[in-house]
């Protein structure tokens, strides 16, 4: 090993001995006091403070009350030996390290105490400067050692609050989308008011289909995401009927066949309205095809059976029973039962036929319910 200096060229003490701010504590333990003070005497020579004890017992008293990096220990003692007090150091103090001492004839029994645990050994005789070169490399391990824990613990608590911060932050991401979503539902309910205050039938009947759709929808096994995309969609199914002018919404009469066909126009309306708005582009399906029947004679493609969006299929039977049981300009509100028998003799033509099983597994008072939660706020006196 190259002798280390100092800036000036003078020789200094190994790193090994003064790494630490103060000298590294060592405890020889040796009933002969002759290799005692010559094992202390070199190693305080070399930067290191050093203490002595004679035999297991006065070694684990010491080391009770003093900070120890390094045993150096003799096997062969009289009331403990040193095999007795490695086995305690490594249970009692786990970071010391221990080097053994032994004679020559002790081999066996100093490689069975590397076995449990001891750093290295030296055997007798031996010289200063193999007791040395043996101390600085058992301490070098023990440094990397803790070195290694302090940077697994350093970097333990950096993983846990980074994952602390990132749960927090997901957290907050979270409650923002949250609030970013209940602001869209507000938003879009708040249109739908508005386009049944503009239309001449009945206050509450976006609300009410699209929570009636949910409920169908939801019997059929379908979650969220698509779940909330349907919903939306029967919510905005009428948003085309913006661009329908009000002498052909609100028309008292019955409509003309060019009204009608301006009155058919407003699903592609609607879709072109809402094309563009991200969230909404999952929901287009619905708005566009709300007017399809299921045997292909409704407008504007003509579609038929699964061409149909599911969630236009649901609304179609919800429209249809919300139509029937709500009070509108012209007639009162029809029985439930007379809107179920419509229904049901419209299967297969104007309704999907599971569509309409699932709605007729759902029991008349749960859809009286939920028309009594969003009543018709229309004046039923106000004509068409």
């Amino acid at each position: 090993m190259s002798q280390v200096t100092d800036k000036k060229g003078h020789p200094s003490a190994p790193p090994s001995a003064l790494d630490w701010g103060v000298p590294p504590g060592i405890l020889v333990v040796d009933d002969e006091p002759a290799i005692r003070d010559l094992l202390c005497e070199g190693l305080k020579g070399q930067g290191y403070h050093c203490a002595v004890a004679s035999n297991g017992h006065e070694a684990l008293d010491l080391l009770r009350r003093e900070q120890f990096s390094l045993v150096l220990s003799d096997i062969d003692m009289p009331t403990m030996d040193g095999v007795r007090l490695l086995k305690n150091v490594r249970e009692a103090h786990p970071d010391v390290e221990v080097v053994m001492i032994t004679g020559v004839v002790d081999v066996e029994v100093a490689l069975r105490a590397m076995r449990m645990g001891a750093n290295d050994y030296l055997t007798k005789p031996f010289n200063l400067e193999e007791v040395r070169l043996t101390v600085e490399k058992a301490l070098e391990k023990r440094r990397l050692v803790l070195e290694n824990r302090e940077y697994q613990r350093d970097l333990e608590s950096k993983v846990a609050e980074r994952t602390v911060e990132l749960v927090l932050k997901r957290r907050e991401i979270e409650e923002l989308y949250e609030k970013l979503q209940i602001s869209y539902e507000t938003t879009l309910e708040a249109l739908a008011a508005a386009l049944d205050t503009r239309d001449t039938e009945t206050q509450g009947h976006s609300m009410r289909v699209s929570e009636y759709t949910v409920v169908i929808a939801r019997r059929m096994g379908v979650k969220d995401p698509e779940l909330t995309e349907i919903r939306r969609g029967a919510l905005l199914h009428d948003v085309g009927k913006i661009g329908i002018p009000d002498a052909v919404l609100r028309k008292p009469g019955k409509l003309t066949p060019e009204e009608w066909e301006e009155m058919r126009r407003h699903p592609e309306i609607g879709y072109r309205i809402l094309s563009g708005i991200k969230f909404l582009e999952p929901s287009l399906p619905i708005v566009i095809a709300h007017q399809e029947r299921f045997d292909g004679s409704g407008y504007p493609r003509g579609l038929q059976r699964e061409e149909i969006p599911l969630g236009a299929r649901i609304f179609a039977v919800v429209d249809t029973l919300d139509a029937m049981t709500s009070d509108r300009p012209y007639r009162r509100a029809l029985r439930y039962e007379d809107a179920r028998a419509e229904i049901v003799r419209n299967s297969g033509l104007q309704f999907d036929p599971k569509v309409v099983e699932v709605f007729l597994s759902i029991p008349p008072e749960e859809w009286k319910a939920m028309h009594r939660r969003i009543p018709d706020t229309r004046d039923p006196t106000r004509t068409r």
